[in-house]
């Protein structure tokens, strides 16, 4: 018997193969057409995996395929001007991803010859390579039996074995990843893995299930005692804090100033309207005033209000008050940021934006353009 909700969850070997099977045969049935599966060298899995976190497949589609055309290998990604990394990643978000991948290109180069390491262990000391990205690479490029965790195989294990408690928590966290480590010990781990993930993509999914067409519905104990619904159990989620910023459009001779983030922290590397968040005490004109001189160092005009923008981040909530204003005085320089640059329309297309300011941007092409 599969292990009890109320007991330590175990995989005996003869669970193992029940659900191994079934698997495998649905999936080398049903897979989705992808990119990144027609290609498993190290490099194609290594950029699809970083791409795939927070982020769907479809949705990745576009990007993989743009970013293996212009950078089709490591010695290409690492010799590539960060910029063109982040203009290439422009619109996946979580922008750390893409700033770790220029940085573990340039190791792999420097210290490993260009090629990827197949070792777990080796893979998790890269930048930005955890222990999910270490697995998916190892088993996938490698064929090694390295487990996966994410959050298509979360919600599969925990359905499957009705874990009955908060799937983030570290008790479950480490039942799952043992679960997990037990069931890729087969003779084609990488292939395991991408079923899994598969099946909580397109059948296994958060809501509505699609349980009747299941490979595993014969063995599944939240289908067989009708909690598919309830599991997994999920904290709940706090109200994200809201924040009201805004930002200055400043114009002169057909150009407008836009300035570089400092390349750690947030949405670092990525050029930007200057701005940041308004004081309860300020007007939307003195903040937009105020913020464009600390961190450009020149005195500005504030016009009319341009847009406003809604944005949510992973852990906040913006509303952007952008304004036109026009320049008056002073040199531009980079004070509070990493640089500064008057571009026109084409300069602000060639270069990588924060999502927030892609609205921005189609908003001045009547200006500019």
């Amino acid at each position: 018997m599969i292990g009890s909700t109320h007991c330590k969850v175990s995989l005996k070997a003869c669970d193992g193969r029940s659900i191994r099977a079934p698997l495998l045969k649905w999936f080398r049935s049903n897979a989705r057409d992808l990119p990144w599966r027609r290609n498993r060298t190290p490099y194609a899995v290594w950029i699809s995996e970083m791409m795939l976190q927070q982020t769907q497949a479809a949705a990745v589609v576009p990007f993989f395929n743009r970013f293996m055309k212009r950078l089709p290998s490591v010695q290409h990604l690492a010799a590539a001007r960060l910029d063109t990394v982040l203009k290439l990643w422009e619109g996946l978000g979580y922008y750390a991803r893409a700033r770790n991948l220029h940085k573990t290109a340039v190791i792999l180069v420097r210290d490993f010859k260009g090629q990827m390491p197949s070792a777990v262990d080796q893979l998790r000391e890269l930048p930005g390579i955890g222990r999910y990205t270490a697995g998916a690479i190892a088993s996938i490029a490698f064929n090694r039996p390295a487990p996966i965790l994410d959050g298509n195989v979360t919600r599969v294990l925990c359905r499957l074995f009705a874990i009955d408690k908060p799937a983030h928590s570290p008790q479950v966290q480490k039942q799952l990843w043992d679960l997990a480590a037990a069931l890729v010990q087969c003779p084609t781990p990488g292939d395991l893995n991408e079923a899994l993930m598969e099946l909580g993509a397109v059948v296994c999914t958060p809501r509505n299930p699609a349980c009747p067409i299941c490979p595993l519905k014969k063995t599944c104990l939240a289908l067989r005692s009708n909690r598919c619904g309830e599991l997994p159990i999920q904290k709940t989620a706090s109200r994200l804090p809201h924040f009201t910023v805004v930002a200055g459009v400043v114009l002169t001779n057909g150009k407008v100033l836009i300035d570089k983030r400092k390349p750690d922290g947030l949405l670092g590397g990525l050029w930007e309207f200057p701005g940041g968040k308004k004081k309860k005490s300020e007007s939307f004109a003195e903040a937009v005033k105020r913020e464009v001189f600390e961190e450009t160092g020149i005195e500005v005009t504030v016009g009319k209000r341009l847009c406003l923008v809604h944005h949510t981040y992973s852990h906040f909530r913006i509303t952007l008050h952008v304004y036109l204003c026009r320049y008056e005085s002073g040199t531009a320089r980079p004070i509070d940021c990493a640089a500064v640059k008057w571009v026109d329309f084409h300069g602000l297309t060639q270069r990588a934006f924060p999502a927030a300011n892609i609205r921005i941007i189609e908003k001045l092409r009547s200006i500019l353009a």
